[in-house]
């Protein structure tokens, strides 16, 4: 794994240690793998999205 360095407010730091302590994660390290996971499948699900909507578009009103 190659090592990806982050800034993080005092904030989300409390947050995510709170979160793994409760039993979510086994360390910060995971979490932020499921956060970056997490943001990737919903980016690519808007695209795609994005995808089908033009070409519903496009179907429905033709070449423009």
């Amino acid at each position: 794994m190659e090592t990806v360095p982050a800034k993080l407010t005092p904030r989300l730091i409390v947050e995510m240690d709170e979160v793994i302590r409760e039993g979510w994660y086994a360390n910060r390290s995971e979490l932020i793998r499921d956060a970056v996971r997490e943001t990737l499948r919903r980016a690519r699900a808007q695209r795609v999205e994005a995808a089908l909507r033009q070409d519903v578009d496009w179907g429905l009103r033709g070449k423009d």
